[in-house]
């Protein structure tokens, strides 16, 4: 039997348990403030990834006889589609003064907005915190935005974008070749090919004796993406991670009577989060 004082202290330090923050004291304010400010713009920028690449891809009537892509047209608002002065696109800060509100129709401005900024300036400062001012830092906060940005737009569109997954691999495994991240080469190609093979076994596994489709491609892509990034011994961690909580979440749904008619809900943003557990926890099978 095991003893109370044997079970694991969550309050420890930093450094134990895997939460490895080794930089925490060489970190500078100024390069805190400078990674804080760096993750409010992309995050702004992230805003405009989920609102406008569905829409690139699915092709919806919001695409008129304009050319429309991540710039064209400029930045609007979704309402009355009027045209935003440059003071009303400051990260965080447009959002606060306009107290969550278009200034021209008054319509409610979506949360996620400031939310995605938030959450992208402070995965940024950890980014920073766990590999120090440097390369690998800035390795790690492209990282961080992609995996985020995949989530979103698969929570609200079950959409994962080619475009998105395939930067996630290649960068992952760029960045492995010249020893940018934490995974040496060979562990970051078998990470990524048995990551994309695993969820196919489990997928076509699924269909043959269900006879539905269980996971679509970008699910396995996005697992391929994560394993050139963290690694053959993260996989199975990763999947158990993202398995248990996507049932926990489809069977509350489901009591809630809110899982919807065919059963199905987005998986890419449970792998997501179990991505970010690895990443930062450093979970692992290996030594």
């Amino acid at each position: 039997m095991i003893k109370v004082s044997e079970w694991p202290q969550l309050w420890l330090s930093p450094g134990i348990m895997g939460w490895e923050l080794p930089h925490f004291v060489s970190v500078s304010w100024d390069q805190l403030v400078l990674f804080a400010a760096l993750g409010l713009v992309i995050g702004s920028f992230l805003n405009v990834l989920i609102h406008r690449m569905p829409l690139m891809i699915l092709k919806t009537d919001e695409l008129d006889a304009v050319r429309f892509n991540l710039t064209t047209p400029g930045s609007h608002c979704p309402h009355c589609k009027k045209s935003l002065a440059w003071y009303e696109l400051i990260p965080l800060v447009s959002y606060c003064l306009s107290l969550g509100r278009c200034r021209h129709c008054n319509q409610v401005i979506s949360v996620r907005y400031p939310l995605v900024e938030i959450l992208t300036a402070a995965l940024f400062c950890m980014c920073l915190l766990k590999f120090g001012f440097g390369y690998p830092a800035v390795l790690g906060c492209f990282f961080c935005a992609t995996l985020l940005a995949l989530a979103w737009i698969d929570a609200e569109t079950f959409l994962l974008p080619d475009n998105l997954t395939q930067a996630l691999l290649w960068v992952g495994l760029i960045g492995s070749a010249m020893s940018l991240t934490n995974t040496s080469l060979l562990d970051s190609l078998a990470g990524a090919v048995l990551g994309y093979g695993l969820l196919w076994l489990v997928s076509w596994g699924f269909e043959r004796l269900a006879g539905k489709e269980g996971m679509g491609q970008g699910d396995l892509k996005l697992l391929a993406g994560l394993g050139a990034w963290l690694g053959v011994w993260s996989l199975l961690p990763l999947i158990l991670l993202a398995s248990v909580s996507g049932l926990i979440f489809g069977v509350t749904q489901k009591i809630r009577g809110q899982l919807g008619h065919n059963g199905h809900f987005a998986f890419g943003p449970f792998l997501a989060l179990s991505g970010f557990a690895c990443f930062f926890l450093g979970i692992s099978m290996g030594a």
